[in-house]
């Protein structure tokens, strides 16, 4: 009888552990269609904020960028926001040149930087392209 108690008990608390677990479960990350990335300019100290519609390139001086993929986490998690991105050197007077292909993460630019000697890029938010144009229009 001891021993049916003991074995009640343990699934009891191993039912309790596996629905703590699945309670605390990263929650999924939000999809978005806008990556908003930051690049500076070495040569002017500027620094300017744009934003890469998935799949659609961008220019910021010599780079040409397109943005695959952009998540963020949900607001109950610590905030985060990453991209997959595909940045190209494209100059007149030389081939273009591949300079980073991967994922960014906006709390650790450094992680995945881009080596070039003129321009940064980074990553700072993702959005829905519906959250901006609601934020725009007249109400």
């Amino acid at each position: 009888m001891r021993r049916s108690n003991f074995a009640s008990g343990t699934l009891l608390l191993a039912g309790a552990a596996a629905a703590l677990l699945a309670a605390a479960a990263p929650a999924r990350a939000i999809p978005g269609d806008i990556a908003v990335l930051q690049g500076l300019d070495k040569i002017t100290a500027r620094i300017s904020t744009f934003e890469a519609p998935l799949d659609q390139p961008v220019r910021f001086g010599s780079l040409q960028i397109i943005a695959r993929a952009c998540d963020k986490h949900p607001p109950e998690e610590p905030p985060e926001s990453t991209a997959f991105l595909e940045i190209v050197d494209i100059r007149p007077d030389s081939p273009a040149v591949e300079l980073f292909t991967g994922w960014m993460f906006a709390s650790s630019p450094a992680v995945s930087a881009v080596e070039h000697p003129v321009y940064d890029v980074w990553v700072v938010d993702c959005k829905k392209a519906s959250s901006s144009a609601s934020e725009t229009a007249p109400e």
